[in-house]
């Protein structure tokens, strides 16, 4: 067996069998993953945060692909009424306490700006350089264009940007025109099309971090981004102390979870995943699931009726890194309910729920009013706290009109 194999068998096994006693790994059952749930994400009632910084760290990571989901996020787990917009903007837009990055999955993702080096080198790094050979190679099969002409390309955007300090897409192509070029992907297949390279330029440069996804045009709801220089470089980190130090927050925040789990929910090679258990000294534990995880001083009973812990009830948006946090979600979703409240491809909508389980779903209406439908009957006083909820949402939403980015069977029937 060569040395990295088994450095690998060793790694994992100390994931696998660190239970810090002997015998039977600890069982830890739904109804506690549940009250864990409500008040490390910041949603039972006595365990609301009080900024939006709170919220960031509580989760590790916002889903940012639909800019609404943030402020809703964060807002469902604000104490107060006031409603999150000042707040959100004010971290992400001036004081950068949080960042706007590609990480997990090659998805936008809102988090804390600290983790962003983690995130990076973790996560992004390996990513933006499969994006960029990905755009040599289409440019190479569909147009003339080559490294060089890709590097005096990027060069005159970086530069265009810091006399400008901020711009959109279409301002830099105007004063760029080389970024309003065009090749043919697909060339010969049945995809064939003529694409810009502009939203591939920038995404790489994103991704590498030498630029910045700043305060958006419109409201809190637009997706059109302006482009900025980052304020200063992010601190160098190894991949592999990036991976541990997610694993670590995310168990910290998320834990018990599977391994399938953590696979999912970064996008790491199962070896990635099994090192950096090792490396946090992960514990195992027993889940209706299968085998689980958790940090080593994480061990301690949860009683899902302590203080804080629940009854709750909460209005959840679409891709809420509550609902997309595990892979495995029979524990607080009903299979049932799956075609109601997913898209085709898997993307979750609004949810309702109460006590750690999802059990149905909201939507906007186009006057303004917030509807629930409920698909569990959870009693009248579970009925009254919903209510109390939406009222909650309506009242800071005020007149803006948000429709999830990813359409679901229940949010577009609800909607009318």
């Amino acid at each position: 067996m060569g040395e990295s194999r088994k450095a690998e068998t060793a790694s994992r096994a100390r994931a696998r069998t660190a239970t810090g006693a002997p015998g039977a790994p600890r069982a830890i059952g739904a109804a506690e993953r549940r009250a864990r749930l409500g008040v490390r994400h910041r949603l039972a009632g006595g365990a609301r945060a009080g900024s939006v910084e709170e919220v960031a760290e509580s989760l590790v990571a916002l889903h940012g692909t639909d800019p609404a989901s943030v402020f809703l996020a964060v807002g469902a787990r604000l104490a107060g009424t006031d409603g999150p917009v000042a707040d959100v903007e004010r971290a992400l837009y001036q004081d950068r306490s949080l960042v706007r990055m590609h990480g997990m999955r090659h998805t936008v993702f809102v988090l804390p700006a600290a983790l962003a080096p983690a995130v990076q080198a973790s996560t992004t790094d390996p990513a933006a350089v499969r994006e960029r050979a990905s755009l040599l190679q289409h440019l190479a099969s569909g147009s003339d264009y080559d490294a060089a002409w890709l590097a005096e390309t990027e060069r005159l955007v970086l530069a265009e940007l810091a006399v400008r300090g901020e711009a959109t897409g279409a301002e830099l192509g105007a004063a760029v025109p080389a970024l309003r070029s065009t090749y043919v992907y697909g060339k010969g297949t049945r995809q064939e099309g003529v694409q810009s390279v502009a939203s591939r330029v920038l995404r790489v440069l994103g991704m590498e971090g030498r630029i910045v996804r700043g305060r958006p045009q419109g409201g809190w709801t637009s997706s059109r981004f302006r482009w900025t220089r980052p304020t200063g470089p992010r601190p160098g980190e190894s991949p592999a102390a990036g991976r541990a130090e997610l694993i670590g927050r995310w168990l910290r925040a998320c834990g018990p979870a599977t391994e399938a789990d953590l696979k999912w929910w970064t996008g790491w090679k199962v070896t990635d995943v099994r090192a950096a258990l090792a490396a946090v000294g992960a514990v195992t534990v027993a889940l209706d699931e299968g085998a689980g995880f958790v940090l080593p001083d994480d061990l301690d009973p949860v009683d899902p009726g302590s203080a804080g812990a629940g009854p709750w009830a909460a209005l959840l948006p679409a891709l809420d890194p509550t609902a997309m946090g595990w892979q495995a979600r029979d524990w607080y979703l009903d299979p049932e309910y799956r075609a109601a409240l997913y898209d085709r491809s898997g993307n979750i909508g609004p949810t309702v729920w109460w006590d750690g389980r999802i059990v149905g779903g909201w939507a906007q209406r186009p006057d303004g009013e917030i509807v629930t439908r409920l698909l569990a009957d959870v009693g009248a006083a579970a009925g009254r706290a919903v209510d109390a909820e939406a009222e909650r949402l309506a009242g800071w939403i005020g007149d803006v009109r948000v429709t999830p980015r990813f359409r679901t069977p229940l949010e577009r029937e609800s909607s009318g």
